[in-house]
């Protein structure tokens, strides 16, 4: 998360995600795959890093002295956070600098000081809520200061990690762990949630938003956007994941923003009470509790009616279940997010499959363009 100056609080803004509530929105976002990607240091800038396996060990100190150069401040009135300069593999020689959308906020211009103390004015290019990403252009950046390059995958759980940034204003932090846990889900205060994130037990506080998660082998495998202390002594951090990297950013140097698909529905996992309440033979899928009004859903997946009590849990009964998409598997909130996230776009012709009344059934629908944060209820 940003380090937010007593002036003004920090607000984690991310991507789209089916909730695990009924209260909370439940839809999904992507953007067209690009297979534009940062540039191995020392590499031309078409290289890109793979989030392979690793061996047992991990030399941090080695993988801290490759890539410190790469990591950046970033600060403006309101606070501070991280960054890691960052290179389209498009030939273009012009440096930026990613980072989270809430360290640089509605600023046009922020402050960007690289590790041997040289300051450059960084002027934002791009920058995207849902997401939690943007993008800084600067002139001049020093010659170390090399692209980092971005995993071509998501991490494996188990894989050693490294955080580098500026937790509490301390430059050149690096703090160790592994991947905990993948495809998660990040909720946040304004109604949607990041889908596909990287959860890590390597400390992130405050200062550290924007700043790399390092794979052993020098690749990004997440940009960090959060750390919660869940109990004494349990670290849980979270990072923006490499394909939804691999996807904004270079739109947001292309055209300053990324469009997103809209779905237009509410919806809930699938749980033993919620399968027993619709006479589901396994707990899996995600049944549909509401279809926005005026959505791309709306007329072609069917809302439940009513909730019923099972074991004092409330289940929601006679709403679609969703079990899949475009032929891939959907078990969770999170497997619905996670493609419409990485793998869509507005206008693209969806088949989800469907539990309805107990038979199977293909059910077609065009994704919209999703509202800006804060226009609808929905997602």
């Amino acid at each position: 998360m940003a380090r937010v100056r007593p002036t003004s609080a920090s607000v984690w803004l991310v991507v789209i995600v089916v909730a695990a509530a009924l209260s909370t929105p439940a839809v999904a976002a992507g953007v067209q795959p690009d297979a534009t990607t940062g540039a191995r240091p020392g590499a031309s800038p078409g290289q890109a890093g793979v989030a392979g396996q690793v061996g047992p060990t991990c030399d941090y100190s080695g993988l801290y002295a490759d890539a410190i150069g790469s990591v950046v401040q970033v600060s403006r009135a309101e606070g501070e956070g991280s960054g890691l300069v960052y290179r389209r593999a498009d030939g273009n020689d012009t440096s930026y600098v990613l980072t989270n959308q809430h360290v640089v906020g509605d600023a046009t211009t922020v402050t960007v000081r690289f590790r041997q103390g040289e300051y450059g004015t960084g002027t934002v290019v791009g920058r995207d809520a849902y997401a939690d990403l943007a993008v800084v252009r600067v002139d001049g950046a020093p010659g170390y200061a090399e692209p980092l390059p971005i995993a071509e995958s998501v991490p494996r759980p188990g894989r050693g990690v490294a955080a580098i940034g500026s937790p509490f204003g301390l430059p050149g932090t690096v703090t160790n762990g592994i991947v905990s846990g993948v495809n998660r889900s990040m909720p946040t205060d304004r109604g949607f949630a990041v889908p596909d994130v990287v959860q890590t037990d390597a400390p992130i506080n405050p200062g550290n938003s924007g700043g790399p998660l390092l794979a052993c082998d020098g690749t990004v495998v997440g940009v960090n956007t959060a750390g919660i202390q869940a109990a004494v002594g349990d670290n849980v951090g979270f990072a923006i994941s490499p394909p939804l990297i691999r996807r904004v950013a270079p739109a947001l140097i292309d055209a300053g923003e990324v469009d997103w698909p809209y779905l237009g529905i509410r919806s809930v996992d699938v749980t033993p009470a919620v399968a027993e309440a619709n006479g589901l033979q396994a707990a899996r899928g995600v049944v549909v509790v509401e279809t926005i009004e005026g959505g791309p859903a709306a007329g072609a997946l069917r809302p439940s009616g009513e909730v019923q009590t099972v074991r004092g849990q409330p289940a929601p009964t006679g709403g679609d279940v969703i079990v899949a998409i475009d032929g891939r598997q959907v078990d969770t909130g999170e497997d619905l997010s996670s493609f419409l996230a990485t793998e869509a776009a507005p206008g693209d012709a969806v088949s989800i499959t469907v539990l309805r009344d107990g038979e199977r059934q293909q059910v077609n629908v065009t994704l919209g363009e999703r509202p800006a944060p804060g226009t609808t209820a929905g997602g």
